[in-house]
């Protein structure tokens, strides 16, 4: 039970991390909007609003190290895919797992 638990707090803690990520580097730009970071060489502009905590100094030339999250703001789906297309895909994904059943099962009769 105490095992459970704590495996269960610890994915509670560990789950909305999964979803943030961080970029450090010197600041090229800064604005109320955004900011811009570089990274190996390459440009990173993240965009930022009032909620966004900074602390210390926030000024071209610093090192900063940013957090920031990717969250979908709309998906829109190209796939007009009917139903008897959706059936053949899965037809013949049993079809092959079959036939790679029936190909395993040779191989060890023959090794036999």
């Amino acid at each position: 039970m105490k095992r459970a638990l704590a495996v269960s707090a610890f994915l509670l803690l560990v789950a909305p991390a999964a979803s943030a990520y961080q970029v450090t580097g010197p600041v090229l730009e800064v604005n109320n909007d955004s900011i811009v970071v570089e990274k190996n060489k390459e440009k990173w502009e993240i965009q930022r609003d009032k909620d966004t905590k900074v602390t210390g100094e926030l000024k071209k030339g610093s090192k900063v190290t940013v957090q920031y999250k990717m969250t979908a703001t709309s998906i829109d789906s190209k796939d007009k895919g009917s139903d008897k297309q959706v059936k053949r895909v899965a037809q013949k994904s049993i079809k092959e797992k079959r036939a790679a059943k029936k190909a395993k099962k040779a191989s060890s009769k023959s090794a036999e």
